[in-house]
């Protein structure tokens, strides 16, 4: 039942816009460099017991109150898109939502079948908060997350429930609208906090622990894994 509690996924195969490829690719070169250790101070929102599955908008609760906005988790659940495509189970084949489309399932309970969202529609929801102003990351290399940490500004983003690299046997395909999916109920997303020459902190809005740490070399592989999925802001 614990890996139940961390009810998102993973694909592979998906693609980030263009802009945030530039954006990654201008963030790299005009950045100082990262320092050797750093370690914020951004509030810690617990996820339970209202979004069993919210994850993903409670650590972008997290991000957004760090800036300054007052916003809650329940108003990000409200507004988050959501994709709402059915759970279908025919001849063996799941049909379900895809996370980059919207969030998928039901995020309040598990009575009824829900997963999660990814880094799609998490950028667009925090742009209108942050007034064009966020910054999607996804793609970029755990260097340029470590250098925008150095810059004093947290990072949301999708990991495994582990912190770690999830194996095979744990993947399964769903058929949805935009696409063939790979997913595993092993994700988590966090708020990344600060990193030193041998772990990665973050606030962790399941376990409700502020600047918990991992392992940088499992942490950075458990998001890696995930297509690198990470946003902050300009």
């Amino acid at each position: 039942m614990k890996s139940i509690l961390y009810a998102c996924f993973i694909f592979f195969g998906f693609s980030f816009s263009s802009a945030a490829a530039k954006h990654t690719q201008t963030d790299a070169t005009t950045l100082v460099s990262a320092q050797r250790s750093v370690l914020l101070q951004a509030p810690l929102i617990s996820q339970m017991p209202e979004l069993p599955r919210g994850c993903e908008v409670t650590s972008l609760a997290m991000l957004l109150q760090y800036k300054g906005i007052s916003v809650t988790k329940m108003q990000l659940a409200k507004e988050i898109r959501k994709d709402p495509t059915p759970y279908q189970r025919r001849n063996n084949v799941v049909y379900f939502g895809h996370p980059n489309y919207g969030f998928v399932g039901s995020m309040y309970s598990f009575k009824q079948p829900g997963f999660g969202v990814f880094h799609t529609p998490v950028y667009n929801l925090a742009n209108r908060y942050l007034s064009g102003q966020a910054l999607d990351l996804t793609g970029s290399s755990f260097e340029v997350i470590k250098e925008h940490l150095s810059q004093q500004k947290p990072i949301w983003v999708i990991n495994t429930s582990t912190f770690a690299s999830v194996p095979q046997r744990f993947w399964q395909t769903w058929q949805t609208p935009q696409g063939t999916v790979s997913i595993t109920y092993k994700e988590h997303s966090v708020l990344v906090t600060g990193y030193d020459e041998t772990y990665i902190y973050f606030n962790d809005p399941l376990a409700n622990i502020k600047n918990r740490k991992a392992l940088a070399s499992s942490f950075i592989a458990g998001w890696e894994q995930y297509g690198r999925q990470a946003i902050t802001y300009k």
